[in-house]
């Protein structure tokens, strides 16, 4: 006569199951967001926000920007605007955004 299991190990094998159910939805869930960001991803790359154009990269100073021949927008990476105000004289960025913002000591 066959040995059968006690509930004790039912339950064990049960819950067992239901964790590596977990883990692989958790992980098919993760695997999905990654996909849908890489796609977005590459709908979007090169593309300028405002009006939806492939960007362009174009010399500034010694700096590539991504500029839209379309609407004119020109968008900086990270650092970039650093490294353009770096190679220009000392106050040109309070000026610029005194004229941006109207400063009122002008």
């Amino acid at each position: 006569m066959p040995l059968k299991p006690s509930e004790s190990e039912e339950d064990y094998f049960k819950r067992e199951e239901l964790e590596k159910l977990k883990r692989l939805r958790k992980d098919a869930a993760k695997e999905t967001l990654e996909n849908e960001r890489l796609r977005l991803k590459e709908l979007h790359w090169m593309r300028c926000p405002k009006c939806g154009m492939e960007l362009a990269e174009v010399k500034f100073r010694t700096v590539l920007v991504d500029a839209c021949f379309a609407c004119g927008g020109m968008y900086f990476d990270q650092g970039e605007v650093d490294k353009i105000l770096e190679q220009e004289e000392p106050g040109l960025l309070k000026r610029m955004t005194s004229s941006l913002f109207g400063s009122s000591d002008s």
